[in-house]
């Protein structure tokens, strides 16, 4: 897929979206097993500018954040899944286990984050708010998440499959 770029090639498509005037949303998750939660939640960011930009923890940082078991599709595929999204324009990995610095280094016009997150608390916001831009927050539609559908799965067919 050509809408997965590596950081490099995302600042120049930055830096396009810039001059052209268009508004570049951006967001971030692990976006482990792909849901109806997560394509509500990206369709709902997409709606607040003219590009989304996804942010996706790469295996090793999912790995970090939850654990040896996480995650449970790999990096590439669950690039290859939430880029194939309509609403989605870009996809990018990092390492780090917040994208702090993929922030920092693109700079978008409105940070996205679901609204379990206080606004106060979203890493990045200072950065966003500082350079003009705003941090909102989306409010889930479904009680889905990654980690319940896996519990799902354990509790229906029990650890031995």
């Amino acid at each position: 897929m050509n809408n997965i770029l590596k950081l490099k090639e995302m600042l120049l498509v930055r830096r396009q979206c810039r001059d052209q005037h268009k508004k570049v949303v951006f967001t971030n998750g692990c976006f482990d097993i792909l849901h109806a939660g997560h394509v509500d939640y990206l369709t709902k960011a997409k709606e607040l500018g003219d590009i989304l930009i996804v942010g996706i923890n790469s295996d090793f940082s999912v790995r970090n954040i939850k654990g040896e078991l996480r995650p449970v599709i790999p990096e590439n595929e669950r690039a290859i899944l939430v880029g194939s999204l309509k609403p989605v324009d870009y996809v990018t990995l990092f390492d780090e286990n917040t994208p702090g610095t993929l922030i920092s280094e693109l700079i978008p016009d409105i940070l996205v984050k679901g609204a379990d997150w206080s606004i106060e608390n979203i890493v990045g916001r200072d950065v966003v708010e500082s350079n003009g831009g705003e941090v909102k927050t989306i409010t889930f539609v479904n009680d889905q998440s990654t980690s319940k559908i896996i519990q799902k799965i354990l509790d229906r067919y029990g650890a031995d499959g």
